[in-house]
């Protein structure tokens, strides 16, 4: 008797626990689904032809596929060229950003010098100011320099950002000093701690930042308009504004094809690297 008036209350919990359960997974499921449409609408939409676009009331699947679309791309507009430029100009942003926002985040959190304080509250402001306050600033900068139409303009501006370093900074701070302390009584330098010790475990912060800044370089559209000047220097979003929309009308086709192939390389990305991207953002911070 005992035993079934102690089983009575537990039923009716373990029913709640996975009604509760289910009613997650299929909001969940709404939201992906949600999510998913518009890029679902944009593939099939990259293989329809202009007309049937345009057609109302519209059609999902497409009536006539098409490869037109591709085919202008990797045909007359040169796709390779403005995809070269764009992956020159993030990676070597990423391999920037990586290097000596992980310098400036293990000074921060584990080297004691004057103004310490001051930097770190220095790079905390920056993550405040909008990048459209510093734009002109930037450009008149980089025109002094001669740079304008060239790599280093569209590099040099982002090769280390404040969101960087206090990721960096924030993961670092979590590394024990006392792991520290024995390669110091071991013989090693800061330069070799830094390099042999913190780096190898600072993986999942590492591919954290390497996604967002490829991300936001990736998708950098206002800045590559303005620094590269002429056509030869273009990246994919450039490229994509400019010859998907013309004076009188916009060839959703081909801007739909174009959003495709933009968007290809940052899935594969996150894809590979969507372990270490979690587990960076799940630990940065914590101690």
């Amino acid at each position: 008797m005992a035993l079934a008036h102690t089983e009575a209350p537990i039923r009716p919990r373990r029913a709640r626990r996975l009604s509760g359960r289910a009613t997650s997974y299929a909001v969940l499921t709404v939201g992906l689904v949600i999510w998913l449409v518009p890029f679902v609408w944009m593939v099939l939409g990259s293989v329809k032809t202009q007309g049937e676009i345009l057609r109302r009331p519209p059609t999902w699947w497409p009536q006539a596929p098409t490869g037109e679309n591709y085919a202008q791309w990797f045909g007359p507009l040169d796709f390779w060229h403005f995809f070269g430029n764009s992956l020159i100009v993030a990676l070597v942003t990423v391999l920037g950003n990586l290097v000596f926002c992980s310098m400036v985040g293990y000074a921060l959190a584990k080297m004691e010098f004057p103004g310490k304080r001051i930097l770190f509250g220095a790079v905390m402001v920056t993550l405040m100011v909008p990048g459209v306050v510093t734009f002109v600033p930037l450009f008149v900068m980089v025109s002094k320099l001669g740079l304008v139409n060239s790599y280093p303009a569209l590099i040099l501006p982002f090769i280390t950002a404040p969101l960087g370093v206090f990721l960096m900074r924030q993961f670092m701070a979590g590394i024990p000093d006392a792991l520290l302390e024995a390669a110091r009584l071991d013989g090693a330098g800061e330069w070799r701690i830094f390099r042999s010790v913190v780096m190898p475990l600072c993986g999942p912060p590492l591919a954290t930042l390497g996604i967002l800044t490829f991300l936001g370089s990736w998708n950098n559209f206002l800045w590559p308009l303005v620094a590269a000047q002429t056509e030869d220097m273009y990246t994919l979003p450039v490229a994509l504004s400019l010859y998907s929309t013309g004076q009188n009308a916009t060839d959703y086709g081909l801007l739909l094809a174009g959003s495709v192939l933009v968007i290809a390389p940052i899935l594969l990305l996150f894809v590979f690297l969507q372990r270490w991207f979690i587990r960076g953002v799940a630990t940065t911070g914590l101690k």
